[in-house]
């Protein structure tokens, strides 16, 4: 069985040597969110050097299903209550936006190929009505469905988000990096950074989503790490998904590739406690109930290639932490997506090194670590 995920068994990004005597910007993590970043800081003039523990795309970037997804973590509906409506319709947008910068970035590591987000059951259907009611309010594009011929009874209607699509991530970090390189960013592989006393560089960038822990202690009670296990098929004989679906709050998720494998992954609430871990292993209660959900899904089982784990980050109110660390000087956060780095990690990497050149957008409020990291 491939433990390595199936990303990058099939694309194993890389990026050629450069050094820099010494960095403008210090950038730890190099994936989405790091190069993005670094690229950006790049063109703009600065020096930067990029540090990463394995690899560029080999955390959590690599790791993951494959899901380009407009939004956040929260249903539109609940974050128009919680954040307030005209933030949320500002995050909705810019999401929409990072979703396009993605095609044009990713090449044809992207397709849009629309997503379906599914009800499981009565309960959800009405919880996802009433997201599709508020995102057709608000203008946005959403389609409902109530037929889902192609699933199983169970399955209650669905929403189809016409802009979504599916991405390779190992692909499309690989393309940001190699953007990065053409601007002058330098990058270090297999080089875990152990304190920030160790960079030498006038801002530092703290781009590891879930991991990379130990560095800042108010960082780390802020930002949560999860585990994400997910597993790849052979390719079928047939397809039977055009899309990403995914059901029961994005805790189930799953995809057919062009080559018609299935790409599935979620049911971390299956054992909630043991996957808030940084601990990127997978384990068998959760393997066990992804292949009983592929199983029940397509009606037979097919041969499983490749069974991984990914760490992402969590934070309290589902919005990711983007800007500066409280009572930190020159230190700067992007992450803790909740499960939504593919266009968040985008998005944030880019607003992240706005920041840094001092550029003001209406999303670093929404998104400010001072919400939920302690001055300490």
């Amino acid at each position: 069985m491939e433990t390595t995920p199936f990303w990058l068994a099939e694309a194993r990004p890389s990026v050629a040597s450069a050094t820099v005597d010494r960095a403008d910007v210090a950038v730890v993590g190099a994936g989405i969110t790091g190069c993005a970043c670094a690229g950006t800081l790049a063109r703009a003039g600065l020096r930067v050097l990029v540090h990463d523990a394995r690899g560029v795309g080999t955390g959590a970037s690599g790791r993951n299903g494959g899901f380009a997804l407009r939004g956040a973590a929260a249903r539109y509906d609940v974050a128009r209550e919680t954040y307030g409506a005209e933030a949320a319709r500002e995050l909705w947008r810019r999401t929409e936006t990072a979703l396009n910068r993605l095609e044009s970035l990713a090449g044809d590591a992207f397709q849009r190929t629309g997503s379906l987000r599914l009800a499981a059951d009565v309960e959800e259907h009405v919880e996802i009505r009433a997201e599709f009611e508020a995102l057709r309010e608000d203008g946005f594009g959403a389609e409902w469905r109530d037929e889902v011929t192609h699933l199983r009874p169970d399955f209650r209607g669905a929403i189809f988000h016409p802009g979504d699509g599916s991405v390779q991530p190992a692909r499309f970090v690989q393309a940001l990096a190699r953007r990065a390189t053409e601007h002058g960013v330098a990058f270090v592989e297999n080089q875990r950074v152990e304190s920030l006393d160790d960079l030498d560089a006038e801002q530092i960038v703290l781009a590891t989503d879930g991991s990379g822990r130990g560095l800042i202690p108010g960082l780390d009670e802020a930002l949560w790490p999860a585990r994400g296990q997910v597993i790849a098929t052979e390719p079928l004989s047939e397809r039977l998904f055009e899309c990403p679906h995914y059901a029961r709050q994005g805790f189930d998720y799953w995809q057919q590739l062009p080559d018609r494998r299935v790409v599935l992954g979620g049911f971390r609430d299956f054992s909630i406690l043991t996957e808030m871990t940084d601990d990127e292993t997978t384990t068998e209660p959760i393997q066990d109930a992804l292949d009983a959900f592929l199983a029940e899904l397509l009606g037979f089982m097919p041969d499983v290639t490749h069974r991984w784990a990914g760490i992402f980050g969590l934070t309290q109110d589902l919005l990711p932490l983007v800007g500066p660390v409280p009572g930190h000087d020159g230190v700067w956060v992007a992450g803790g997506y909740s499960g939504h780095g593919n266009v968040l990690g985008l998005l944030c990497g880019e607003l992240v090194a706005a920041a840094i050149s001092g550029q003001d957008d209406p999303l670093l409020e929404l998104f400010a670590p001072a919400r939920l990291v302690q001055h300490v």
